[in-house]
């Protein structure tokens, strides 16, 4: 694969369409719509956080895993909020686009003060289905981490 050059205004499209991408996506895992959340990969799309010796893959293990992830967060009373930000975009000439942004995680206890509870990087491959962006490929790395 290699970049594609796009014009101004396609790729101011396609950016804000990425960025909005992000905010329906990460919004949906935050609420514990892991369905939903799941969906935004492709069938066959895997997720390879850091912490883990395999990518989670396919949209049944990453909904069982946020579904888990999130039922553990609500016994603790605990809400995560995930952002991303410096969003880098870059169209792929096969029409693919691959993504490298700062992914900050927030966590507020019930009655306490929000802190930082993660850094990471996240690298994703956006493909289309069916006209929208979908998640094929996900790798994410801790700051924390070697």
């Amino acid at each position: 694969m290699t970049v594609q050059q796009l014009g101004p205004l396609e790729f101011a499209a396609l950016r804000a369409e990425v960025e909005q991408f992000y905010a329906a996506h990460l919004q949906r895992l935050d609420s514990g719509a892991a369905e939903a959340w799941a969906a935004d990969f492709t069938a066959d799309g895997w997720f390879h956080p850091q912490t883990l010796p395999a990518p989670v893959r396919g949209r049944a293990a990453l909904a069982a895993a946020a579904r888990d992830a999130h039922a553990k967060l609500a016994a603790a009373n605990e809400q995560h909020r995930h952002w991303h930000g410096m969003v880098s975009v870059d169209a792929q000439t096969d029409g693919s686009v691959k993504v490298r942004c700062y992914a900050l995680v927030f966590a507020t206890t019930a009655g306490q003060e929000p802190r930082l509870h993660r850094t990471c990087v996240c690298q994703d491959l956006l493909v289309r289905e069916e006209g929208a962006l979908r998640i094929s490929q996900r790798v994410v790395t801790r700051d924390d981490m070697p």
